[in-house]
């Protein structure tokens, strides 16, 4: 069996940085699945103090990347980015794990 990945990109680790930084907490950001949104999962991003029993943790220039074990599934082979453009500027997932997404990025389909 292959372990499971997700990465959290540069961009991520920067901007969760200074979020972190701005409200005194630990650079750590916890990224979970739901079930809703437009495409039937959606993706849930939060600060977190600390890692859980049973969270994969990925970690990039000193910021840490936590996902639950429920969520770790369908999330296998993703990668988390921070994308700013016109529409404005959000974190994103780039899930292989996904049949089809939505047009905001933020719910996919398996």
């Amino acid at each position: 069996m292959s372990e499971t990945q997700v990465t959290l990109a540069p961009s991520a680790a920067a901007r969760v940085a200074t979020i972190a930084q701005k409200q005194g907490k630990p650079a750590i950001l916890r990224l979970s699945v739901e079930g809703g949104g437009c495409s039937g999962f959606q993706y849930k991003f939060g600060l977190a103090e600390a890692p859980e029993e049973g969270d994969l943790i990925a970690e990039t220039d000193g910021v840490r990347l936590v996902v639950d074990e429920v969520s770790l599934g369908l999330l296998d082979g993703s990668v988390v980015e921070y994308v700013e453009s016109l529409g404005g500027a959000a974190f994103r997932v780039s899930n292989p794990q996904a049949a089809s997404g939505c047009g905001c990025g933020a719910s996919f389909a398996i």
